[in-house]
């Protein structure tokens, strides 16, 4: 198995040394021979090298710098001077030392270079790069995206030609057309199917038509046959605003609340809460950590508040948590329950019955285009004269369609849906999962918490790997890991709602094999 990482240790850059000898002094006289057979860059220090591997062998590399003179520069002076105005778009980078062992010039570890190059490039910011391509190689470096920018420098057999690449000449290459196909595991927005695509092909209709309100009827009607509801206010937004919806008709309520929090979704809940004025005391946990239902009972028991309100499926942790008793007890004491149910909703089977208020949306387990916030009930809801009108879940009661929607959203919001009517989604996730779980007694993946449900897992990424994010991006795998909690907390996360799960898990874990069994050496 050909991937690709970020070189980082002495015997990777020792590998390097001696590619570098292979390359630049005995197949391209570039420089003296030296009984070492290694050769070390003048600007090894200011070098980033991404280098692919061959199982554990390193087979191919290139070197990035952005310290200036470049090596150019000193050929041809500043290499602005030569730049197209479409390559002076922000920070230059110079790219270094591309090269493949003999035996494995198939293609495959050029273009797997230059789409890591690509990757770590953008992320870094840089508009553009430049490089010394030697003539030998012009064909290859043209298939890359390079274009040259100036007249051959140097002398011999080591003659070179100043050439600059960007990222949209890359994506316009034969590289970038013949690149090994990209795997996702985030958990939105979702690849969506053929069938879906091609909705967003029609041309939209008003959202007063018949058409238009046929189609919401039937969402409406799948939508409360899932949920076990009895009413469902369909909102043309994100999940926080199903949530903000929420909360702002627990205002309406003139009592103190319990907010419940053990994750970055429950934090968000009780911010949301504070900006709305509400009255609350908060129970948390640490995340990934079960709640104390004996304290919640304590609490609820006091008999000083009304409602409740918390995270059912916790994404940032991956983590479900336990209702069936927090709703048990509420109900025998006149205690409304609030849940968000972005992440859950779609991914298990449950019922809201005696649910106050309850959120989902369209993308997450569900698998349609994002957009598309849900907030179910069982009670009418008035409209109110204190809540924003677009807020307002009253504006929107009784089928009422009150605002603007995409009827290409909800055109694929019904594809969808389509899915759940002999259970096939549900099965589907779940089966999944149980791929996961097996990983996890394998002890292929470690996950943060064992109560976790089939839409997402946090991984514990052990200290030895702490780069496994960047280099599986580099080898064509992108784990969830931007957001800022997942940063801080340096989790990597598994989402398992994309279509090609299958294929991706797969190949996934045979790289994180090769990666692992490498970082031990």
């Amino acid at each position: 198995m050909y991937w690709c990482k970020i070189a980082r240790t002495a015997k990777e850059f020792e590998a390097i040394a001696k590619l570098n000898y292979e390359t630049f002094v005995e197949e391209i006289p570039q420089h003296e021979h030296h009984p070492s057979g290694k050769r070390t860059d003048e600007f090894h220090a200011e070098n980033t090298y991404l280098i692919v591997l061959k199982n554990q062998e390193l087979v191919g590399m290139i070197a990035l710098r952005d310290e200036r003179p470049f090596s150019l520069d000193r050929k041809m002076g500043p290499v602005e001077r030569g730049l197209p105005e479409e390559a002076l778009d922000g920070k230059l980078c110079e790219i270094r030392l591309l090269s493949v062992r003999k035996d494995h010039r198939n293609g495959r570890v050029f273009f797997m270079l230059a789409r890591a190059l690509a990757d770590h490039a953008y992320e870094k910011g840089y508009g553009a790069a430049v490089i010394s391509g030697t003539v030998r190689e012009l064909k290859l470096y043209g298939q890359l995206g390079f274009k040259a920018f100036g007249k051959p420098v140097g002398s011999g057999e080591a003659i070179f030609v100043p050439m600059y690449l960007t990222k949209q000449h890359y994506e316009q290459s034969v590289a970038a057309r013949f690149q090994s196909k990209r795997y996702t595991f985030y958990p939105g927005p979702n690849e969506l199917s053929v069938e879906m695509k091609k909705v967003f092909q029609r041309s939209p209709i008003s959202h007063r038509s018949y058409q238009f309100e046929a189609s919401l009827k039937r969402v409406r009607t799948m939508l409360l046959e899932m949920a076990g509801a009895s009413h469902i206010h369909l909102l043309a937004g994100s999940g926080t605003l199903a949530n903000e919806a929420m909360i702002a008709q627990i205002t309406q309520l003139k009592s103190k609340g319990v907010i419940l929090v053990n994750g970055a979704f429950g934090e968000r809940l009780k911010q949301q809460a504070q900006r709305w004025g509400l009255a609350y005391d908060t129970i948390e946990m640490e995340w990934g950590e079960p709640f104390d239902y004996s304290d919640v009972e304590h609490h609820l028991k006091s008999g000083m508040y009304g409602w409740i309100l918390l995270t059912h499926g916790e994404t940032s942790t991956g983590m479900l948590n336990d209702v069936a008793p927090i709703k048990k007890l509420c109900n025998e004491l006149g205690i409304k329950v609030c849940m968000d149910c972005v992440s859950s909703f779609g991914a298990v089977r449950f019922q809201l019955k005696n649910i106050y208020l309850a959120t989902g949306v369209s993308g997450k387990a569900i698998g349609s285009m994002s957009g598309m916030a849900m907030v179910f009930s069982n009670h009418t809801i008035e409209e109110s004269q204190t809540i924003p009108t677009y807020l307002d879940l009253g504006c929107y009661s009784n089928g009422q369609i009150p605002f603007t929607y995409s009827s290409q959203m909800l055109a694929s919001l019904e594809i969808a849906l389509g899915a759940y009517k002999q259970n096939e989604r549900y099965d589907l996730l779940n089966t999944r999962y149980q791929t996961l779980l097996m990983a996890e007694t394998n002890k292929e993946l470690e996950f943060l918490t064992g109560q976790g449900y089939p839409m997402i897992v946090t991984l514990k990424v052990p200290s030895k790997t702490e780069y496994l994010v960047k280099d599986a991006r580099l080898s064509g795998f992108d784990l969830h890991a931007q957001s800022e909690y997942l940063k801080q907390r340096k989790w990597a996360q598994l989402s398992l709602i994309q279509p090609d799960f299958e294929e991706a898990f797969e190949k996934f874990l045979l790289w994180l094999h090769h990666y692992k069994a490498y970082e031990k050496q």
